[in-house]
This record gives structure tokens, C-alpha cells and sequence, in this order.
């Protein structure tokens, strides 16, 4: 089993007054299936000041004694909805780069990916509980929860699959083994083989790996 660390979607809780950290269980139930030990990050441990810089000091110490093996940006929330998910996800993708591990995101978390490589984000039209048309490197009939898309391919990237109306829907770097993806593996009734076996070849089978 291969250790991964996951970043998580923040909610606020009015009625109690709290700001919670979660993980959908079907991405932690989907990322075992594939051979991973899910490790959730929390948000707190990356802090942002006023000014909007970030000290992430806990969080590479934290890093440093989980050791993981992969990186996964989890979906929910926009790009700008909280601060600290937003720069720990920026942390993780400087760290999977430094350490040259594989790392995929779903969702958001391909979008986070094309935001920190320097790509913006245009809104989308019926690309919001509904599924469709996927083709290119990866084909299929995927599920489709987003109303934000890359308005291009990130640089350093290339395009793995369109929808029909020509949006990005995945993408996987030129030279290390990352993937994004727009669709969500985990909300299929029963997970997709081809989601499976190709998260297992990215996050586990491939030789960069630490052992």
C-alpha cells in the first residue's frame, strides 16, 4: 500500500460556530480499492496573514515525518473560497514537484493545478450534474459537477480528453506523473475499471515512487 496524502474541502458550520476540514469516504474507499493508505492534510497547518503570504513551515514538518508517496487535490470548493486550502494545495503541488512524486486532481483539484501553473479559469455552461461525452487519451461517459473550466492547457502540460463542447476535462504533465481530471471517480455508484486502473498505474505502479 502506498501512502498519499489527500487535501480536503472546508466547511463552515454557523449553527456551531465551526470551520471543518472534510473528506468525501468514497474517495478515501476509492483510493484503497486502488492500493492507497489515504492520509487527509489539514488547512490549518498552512497559515496565510493578512498581507496573503503564506507560512507553511508546520506543514512541511508535517510532511516530512507522514513521508507520503503521492499527492491528491480532493474536489469541493472554489478556487478563492478559503485562503489556507487554497495555499496548502499550492504547498502540495510545490512538494510532489520537489520530491517528484506522482500526484492527481480531481475536479478542483485539476483546476488548482492549472492555477498554479499559471493558467485562469472561465466559467462553464451545463457542466453541472449531468454526465457526458469525453474523448482523446482517455474516452468514456464521465460525471460532471463543475461550472469553472481551464480556459487553456496549463504549461509544462498536455490535453488527455475533451467534452463535445470542446472544454478540457483532463490533462497530465509533459514530464512528471501527474493527471487532472474534471469528472469525480469516487461519486460513481461503482467505481469506473478504466478510473481504477488508471489511478493505480499513476499512483502506485509507476517506478518514482519512494519506496
Amino acid at each position: 500500500m502506498k501512502k498519499v496524502v489527500v487535501s480536503q474541502r472546508v466547511d463552515h458550520v454557523p449553527g456551531r460556530n465551526e470551520t471543518r476540514d472534510a473528506l468525501d469516504q468514497r474517495l478515501a474507499a476509492l483510493l484503497s480499492v486502488v492500493g492507497c493508505v489515504p492520509i487527509p492534510v489539514p488547512n490549518c497547518l498552512s497559515k496565510v496573514s493578512v498581507a496573503g503570504n503564506a507560512d507553511s513551515s508546520d506543514l512541511e514538518s508535517w510532511m516530512s515525518l507522514v513521508e507520503p508517496q503521492g499527492v491528491v487535490l480532493s474536489g469541493g470548493n472554489n478556487i478563492g473560497f478559503c485562503e489556507e486550502r487554497d495555499s496548502t494545495e499550492r504547498f502540495l503541488l510545490d512538494f510532489a514537484m520537489r520530491k517528484q512524486l506522482p500526484a492527481i486532481g480531481i475536479c478542483r483539484g485539476m483546476q488548482m493545478m492549472g492555477h498554479w501553473a499559471g493558467t485562469s479559469l472561465r466559467h462553464v455552461e451545463e457542466h453541472v450534474r449531468t454526465r457526458h461525452k469525453i474523448s482523446g487519451e482517455i474516452k468514456g461517459i464521465v460525471n460532471s459537477y463543475h461550472d469553472y473550466s481551464l480556459a487553456d492547457c496549463p504549461k509544462g502540460f498536455r490535453v488527455l480528453a475533451r467534452s463535445d463542447d470542446d472544454e478540457i476535462e483532463a490533462i497530465g504533465h509533459q514530464f512528471l506523473s501527474w493527471e487532472g481530471w474534471m469528472w469525480h471517480p469516487e461519486r460513481d455508484e461503482q467505481f469506473a475499471e478504466q478510473d481504477v486502473n488508471r489511478l493505480r498505474q499513476l499512483l502506485v505502479s509507476q517506478k518514482n515512487n519512494r519506496k
